[in-house]
This record gives C-alpha cells, sequence and structure tokens, in this order.
C-alpha cells in the first residue's frame, strides 16, 4: 500500500491530532478571548447583541472544558501557541479561505514576501481543487529549477513530515528556513515519487520580464503585483518602446495576484484619464470607484494573456482593461477571485487580514467565483514527453496582432 492508498488514514490520524489539539487549545481561550474582544472593540466599536450572547455561550463551554483539561491533560503547554491558535480558530470560522489572524512574526514574514524578498527555494504554489499544494513554476535560476521542481508537481512531504491537505501558506513556512540549509521534499509527479534536496538561498524575485518579439510586438510578462512590479513594468515597457515596439502583449498566466494598487498602477498607464478603472463594494454595500488619474502613457494594440492561475489583482487589471476596450484577453477562463482584504493592526503587533470588499469590472460585472471569460478560448495541449511543447496562446495573440 503506498502513500496515496494510505490518505485516508492518514486523515483520520490527523483528524484525531486536530481533535486534541482543539481540546488543548481551550485552556487560555477565555482570558485570549476577552484581549480579542478588546482589541476588537478598538477597531470597529461595539459588538452586536446576537454577537455578545454567542460570545458568552462560548465562553461558558470553554470554562467547562477548562475544568475537564485541568483535571485529566498531561501534556505540556505552550501558552502562547494556545492563544494564537485560539484567535486562528475564531477566525476561521468565517469560512473565508481569504481572512486570517496572523502573529508579528507571521506578519513580518508576509510582509517580507510581499517585498520579493525571502529566504526559500524559490517556487510558486496554489492549490488546487483537491487540496493538494501544486508548483505553478520555480523562480528563474532559483534553487528549486536547479534541483528539477516542475511544474504540476505535487509536495507530499517537506522533511519527511506528510504536508497532503495542508493550505500552501502552511507549506510555504515548513519549506522555509535559514540561508544554507536544506530541506528534503517528495514530490508526487506522473503518478510516481521523486524526492530530492533543496538548498535554500535568498530569493529576488523579479516581478517583470521582457523582450522584443517579431514585427515590432514588444513583450512583457508580470509574474506577480509584489510592492514595485509597477514601476518594473514601466521601466520594461519603456525598454522594449526604446527597441521600435509598437504594439504589446502583456503575459498574466499564473500570476495569482498581490497587490491591488499596484494592478491599478499599471492600468492608469493604459486606459485614459477619468475613465473607471474599478468598483467596489463593502459590507455595507457602500460603492466606491476608482479612475485614471493621468493621460495613458501606453498608446497601442495590447493582447493580454490569461489561464485558470490568474487571479486577484491579475483580474482587475484584465477586467478594467477589457471593459474599456483598451485590450484583447486571450487563453483560459481566470480564477475567479473577486475580493479584497484589508489589514487591522492589533496593539500586540499581530494582525488580522480580513475581506472587507468586493469588486467589480468597470461595466459591473461579478469576478469573485465567476472569473473572466476571454476574448478568444485557448487551450493549451499537452505535449508528450520529449516532444516541445507550442505555446498555442502566445500564437494566437500574435496572430490577432498581424491581422
Amino acid at each position: 500500500m503506498d502513500s496515496y492508498e494510505k490518505k485516508q488514514l492518514i486523515y483520520k490520524f490527523v483528524f484525531v491530532a486536530i481533535f486534541i489539539a482543539c481540546l488543548t487549545a481551550v485552556i487560555t481561550f477565555y482570558a485570549t478571548f476577552e484581549s480579542v474582544e478588546k482589541k476588537y472593540s478598538l477597531i470597529t466599536g461595539e459588538i452586536s447583541e446576537d454577537a455578545n450572547e454567542n460570545i458568552k455561550t462560548v465562553s461558558k463551554s470553554l470554562k467547562e472544558f477548562r475544568k475537564l483539561i485541568n483535571e485529566y491533560y498531561i501534556g505540556d503547554i505552550d501558552e502562547q501557541k494556545v492563544a494564537d491558535e485560539t484567535i486562528k480558530g475564531y477566525i476561521n470560522g468565517l469560512e473565508d479561505e481569504y481572512s486570517e489572524y496572523m502573529t508579528a512574526e507571521e506578519w513580518e514574514e508576509y510582509q517580507i514576501n510581499a517585498l520579493g524578498n525571502y529566504v526559500g527555494i524559490g517556487i510558486y504554489m496554489t492549490q488546487d481543487v483537491n487540496g493538494n499544494v501544486v508548483v505553478i513554476e520555480p523562480i528563474e535560476e532559483s534553487p528549486a529549477e536547479e534541483a528539477g521542481l516542475q511544474a504540476g508537481d505535487i509536495i507530499v512531504e517537506v522533511n519527511g513530515e506528510n504536508v497532503v491537505g495542508l493550505d500552501t501558506a502552511k507549506v510555504s513556512s515548513k519549506i522555509k528556513g535559514e540561508e544554507g540549509t536544506t530541506v528534503n521534499l517528495k514530490i508526487a509527479r506522473d503518478n510516481q515519487y521523486v524526492t530530492m534536496e533543496v538548498e535554500r538561498k535568498a530569493i529576488k524575485v523579479y516581478h517583470v520580464k521582457n523582450e522584443m518579439l517579431e514585427n515590432q510586438i514588444g513583450y512583457i510578462k508580470l509574474s506577480t503585483f509584489d510592492e514595485g512590479c509597477s514601476n518594473e513594468f514601466q521601466t520594461a515597457f519603456e525598454e522594449l518602446q526604446s527597441k521600435g515596439a509598437q504594439k504589446l502583449i502583456i503575459d498574466l498566466r499564473d500570476n495569482t495576484g498581490g497587490l491591488v494598487d499596484e494592478a491599478l498602477n499599471i492600468a492608469d498607464m493604459i486606459v485614459p484619464k477619468n475613465k473607471t478603472m474599478l468598483i467596489t463594494m463593502d459590507a455595507k454595500e457602500n460603492e466606491q470607484t476608482t479612475t485614471a488619474k493621468q493621460e495613458p502613457i501606453i498608446n497601442m494594440e495590447i493582447v493580454i494573456l490569461v489561464n485558470e492561475y490568474s487571479a486577484s489583482a491579475s483580474e482587475i487589471l484584465v477586467g478594467c482593461l477589457k471593459d474599456n476596450e483598451e485590450a484583447t484577453v486571450v487563453g483560459t477562463k481566470t480564477y475567479g477571485k473577486g475580493v479584497i482584504q484589508n489589514v487591522f493592526s492589533l496593539s500586540d503587533g499581530s494582525v488580522l487580514k480580513l475581506t472587507t470588499a468586493e469588486y467589480f469590472t468597470p461595466n459591473k460585472t461579478k469576478i469573485n467565483k465567476e472569473g473572466i471569460e476571454p476574448d478568444y478560448t485557448v487551450e493549451l495541449v499537452e505535449e508528450p514527453e520529449g516532444v516541445e511543447e507550442i505555446d498555442e496562446q502566445l500564437n494566437k495573440a500574435l496572430e490577432i496582432m498581424n491581422q
């Protein structure tokens, strides 16, 4: 029986472990919850009567758990860990995949990653519909690329620990470590397992790469919307323009998003001044419209390439340019993440990242859970091993521009 066949047994084991962990977590929940309530009230004001009654009910149950644990539990307790996991459990109860509580340390790491610099192996990951953490692609010249990690690889184990069922953030935290150390990975690929040892190094993420294609067509690949990427995009465009580019392909395939402002900064380079770029609606159905602030610096035919991993900030840029008729979209339907998170800083340095608004395209088309349909749907055909793959999506973009 291989590991795949053991998966159900593993899930049962994990369920038991989670139950025990949850039971342990309630030891300090009451005091922790009072702390959370205090922080929460500082941010949003009074708690509703229904919510307050729910808090009282939960607190009563937790006190009963506490008595049982005090009497019967034999393990050691990390009080801070228990407190952090208690708060995380409360936020997880929202059942919103994008809202989360982060400790001060986790928030610091999150910001480092958003700046595009961190110590790790250099891969972009996502979670598929089965809950598997899948490699989207290794970063160029990264340890992951050197070790042979490939797009589509499923990460099964990290340093001997089974990570099936964990989200990308947890898997990422297990992969990262001190520079110069190594991490052992077990990968599922083509119905077989591959193991590899990968060295951790300081990774610099270059958000943009560009090149000149045939017939004075410029090409810009944008891998993420981390801080500073709009400046890199402008520099790349100006470089292509200096080489004579008269048309532009923007490749957002596998770009899972990032900072909304970075996407809007790029849109502002293309969309005419005062044109709508984005519409957002908050929990109270207050609508806000973001418009272009400047005259465009990019005035040429544009084709955008997208796929099922183009998400969030990518969809903001795609929807903006498509609805304003500034670009033709080629590829497959985008992911469908149409909500925005705000970060609320708490008194101890921890943060609450909370979904606070839904966004819509300028024509008020819903994106969340829907995605954006391209103007031309083009699937990529997987070629047999040893046969060079043909980028039919890029070829379609070139065909459109050469008409």
